[in-house]
């Protein structure tokens, strides 16, 4: 993230990306102090993570401003020595904090995070962490699961993409500007210079113009991108390459127009610098991420803030933003953000893992501990290696090293994932899949079992087969996806109507539809309730999930209608009136009456309703705990009552709609206080508030009881 050259320390001069700015190293200080108290929970800061836009713009200034000198010193551009400068500027810190990071994980975080780090590692030693961030975020299997140890190198990752291609397009432009010039100067004759005062273009020489018009082509498109994604995908769009370029590229456009911009005269450009410190922290302060399309033209706000400041700060001299940025404090923070950076994450994490949810007191306390380690790292690490005198090839060697130990250490990371022998029997009882859960007794919270099925270890892959069939809507997806289980060719058609907590019920719903010979046919779309009124997620409504249930809506009650309909869910927040309901009893009240609205539409169809109340959530992730308290499973439980409040508009609905059949099963789920973790040495979650799909078939014996005695009228 940070790229710096030595030269005068000035800023008084033209602006110049090839000196050393003052301000500059203490605006990669701020936006490093911003960063580090946004992750330390300060809620004065919501968007403290437009620091990263402010980081893009620094380096893309730099970097362009270098790259182009060059071009203008020798007419090209030394690849391979760019590349060289980049390894030995980077990969020397980077390696030390990803291996110290598996290490940490191996002594600190649960067992079930270490393969996932080891990937994680893996990619981020090859700068490609955005894009296997961008693969978790959109498999809602994996979006709920603890942020990983290594997170935080995705922004290393699309800057060192963006820097594979933005050399070679310097490089393509320096040679085109030169064969017309050439080819110009052949074709032009000698003429005299006219006497008189001669004005310097404003987009300066053909070499200047050629190259804005190279970065106007990436970065205007990328901006588009940008929003657009921001408003379709906003978790891909934070990540992905694309929607991030523009902000680099507009940093390069700086280098290129900053001669121009320091001409500003003092009063104009203490006004714009001041002006861009006050954009960038207003956009900290006022951006909600809960309801935020970002980047997209939000980022506006943070980048334009950066240009103005650094575009300012050779004119504005000491009373512009130098007056803070160009401190030695300030400037001490910007030396050491790369390594400060590196290091604070993946002590957050730890902290977070061993002691739980760090507030604001003890993360910015653990912020300041990760200025140790970030701090030893700089002067031993990062400074020696970057001004080392390496021959080309020595460079690249030790980078091809450094990368090489990270990757054998991730693999030695893998290697050490695997379920522990179980013992030939349970101490406390087991029930095999298909058998029932035993009573409260067995139920009741113990601290061990011989053998947990299925292994924590192996929780997140214990899915139902609507997942492995491809049958289940995703989000942003609008069209019906269903698969049939059971007697394809029955004449009693059983519907499963929901999001994934419908699904979780289809492996005890297979054992019956086979048993009882009906045909089951699920509906299964991810973070959509089955409601008519349209919902909110993240603070925006969701219109495929509204279209979604209109289509099935529309299936259900026509001329294939099924002989019943169970559905089960999450209920998601409706919209009242076109807006969020305030927290509280609002919600609950909103929640109710959108739920009983939808019901008495299907039961006024003539349609049977069996509606699942919905199963315990919890606030930890309960494979995880248990993979790290395997001895002592008790760690694990949780209070039943606060976990079976997501159910209770259900349960006012279901009372007050005629023909709703409510079962609720949560006496076999969670039969005692506190809900136990694992029950009969069967693992009842795979995260926070889903079954496990080996669990949820044992409950197939009890689901079936409950659907005789409320629906035996209507099936066989």
């Amino acid at each position: 993230m940070r790229v710096e050259t030595r030269g005068p320390d000035t800023t008084t001069g033209p602006i110049h990306a090839s000196r050393f700015r003052g301000d500059i190293e203490g605006l990669r200080g701020l936006a490093l102090v911003l960063v580090l108290v946004g992750h330390a929970g300060i809620s004065a800061l919501p968007a403290a993570f437009v620091a990263v836009d402010v980081f893009f713009v620094i380096s893309g200034f730099l970097i362009t401003g270098l790259l182009v000198d060059e071009i203008r010193r020798t007419g090209g551009i030394r690849i391979v020595d760019f590349y060289a400068r980049r390894a030995k500027r980077l990969l020397p810190a980077a390696s030390v904090v990803l291996v110290a990071s598996l290490l940490l994980t191996y002594l600190f975080l649960p067992p079930i995070r270490w393969s996932g780090t080891a990937r994680d590692a893996l990619a981020s030693a090859v700068y490609a962490m955005n894009w296997r961030l961008v693969e978790q975020s959109t498999d809602y299997l994996r979006s709920e699961e603890a942020p990983s140890i290594l997170q935080h190198f995705w922004s290393l990752a699309v800057e060192e993409q963006f820097y594979l291609v933005w050399p070679l397009l310097l490089l393509v432009v320096a040679l085109q500007v030169s064969r017309r010039t050439s080819r110009q100067t052949d074709a032009r004759p000698i003429s005299r210079p006219r006497p008189g005062r001669h004005r310097r273009p404003f987009l300066g020489d053909p070499m200047s113009r050629w190259l804005l018009a190279a970065f106007a082509l990436v970065g205007i498109p990328s901006l588009a991108w940008s929003i657009h994604l921001s408003q379709t995908e906003p978790a891909r769009a934070y990540l992905v390459t694309t929607t991030r370029m523009w902000e680099l590229a507009l940093g390069g456009g700086l280098a290129i127009l900053g001669g121009h911009l320091s001409r500003l005269p003092r009063p104009a450009a203490i006004t714009l610098g001041w002006a861009g410190m006050a954009t960038v922290a207003l956009a900290a302060t006022l951006i909600r991420p809960e309801t935020a399309a970002y980047p997209g033209y939000l980022a506006l706000l943070p980048t334009l803030g950066a240009v103005a400041i650094i575009a300012a700060g050779p004119g504005a001299g000491r009373y512009g933003p130098a007056l803070l940025l160009n401190r030695r404090p300030t400037r001490a923070v910007g030396a050491v953000s790369y390594s400060w950076y590196l290091w604070h994450w993946p002590l957050l994490v730890v902290a977070e893992a061993r002691w739980g949810p760090l507030g604001t007191p003890a993360g910015l306390a653990m912020i300041l501990c990760s200025a140790v380690p970030a701090v030893l790292t700089y002067h031993l690490v990062e400074n020696p290696f970057r001004y080392a005198q390496f021959s080309k090839a020595r460079v690249l060697r030790m980078g091809l090293a450094a990368t090489s130990v990270t990757v054998l250490t991730g693999i030695g990371l893998q290697l050490a994932v695997r379920p522990p022998v179980s013992a030939p029997a349970p101490l406390a009882g087991a029930a095999s899949p298909g058998a029932s859960p035993g009573g409260q007794r067995a139920a009741a919270p113990v601290d061990r079992f011989a053998r947990i099925t299925p292994d924590p270890l192996e929780a997140r892959d214990d899915l139902p087969d609507v997942y492995r069939d491809n049958c289940v809507t995703q989000a942003q997806e609008a069209r019906l996806r269903s698969c049939t289980y059971g007697d394809r060719d029955s004449a009693v058609e059983v519907a499963l109507a929901g999001d994934s907590h419908a699904a979780h019920w289809v492996p005890a719903l297979q054992v019956i539809a086979a048993e009882r010979g009906w045909r089951l046919v699920t509906y299964i779309k991810t973070t959509c309730s089955f409601l008519t009124a349209p919902i909110s997620i993240a603070g925006r409504p969701d219109h495929s999930c509204t279209e979604w249930n209109r289509n099935l809506r529309t299936a259900l009650t026509g001329e294939r209608r099924p002989r019943l309909l169970i559905v089960s869910s999450v209920t998601q927040i409706p919209l009242v009136g076109g807006s969020t309901p305030p927290p509280g009893p609002a919600t609950a009240d909103a929640q109710t009456a959108a739920l009983s609205e939808t019901w008495s539409e299907v039961t006024g169809a003539g349609l049977p309703l069996v509606v699942i109340r919905d199963t315990p959530s919890f606030t930890v992730d309960i494979a995880e705990c248990v993979s790290a308290h395997r001895e002592r499973l008790t760690a694990c439980a949780q209070p039943r009552g606060r976990a079976l409040t997501w159910g209770v508009p259900q349960e006012r609905a279901a009372a007050a709609v005629p023909g709703v059949r409510l079962a609720d099963l949560n006496d076999a789920i969670c039969p005692t206080e506190p809900c136990p973790a694992v029950i009969d040495g069967l693992l009842v979650y795979r995260d926070a508030h889903h079954l496990t799909a080996t669990y949820a078939r044992s409950l197939a014996p009890r689901l079936h009881d409950r659907l005789r005695q409320l629906v035996s009228p209507h099936l066989p």
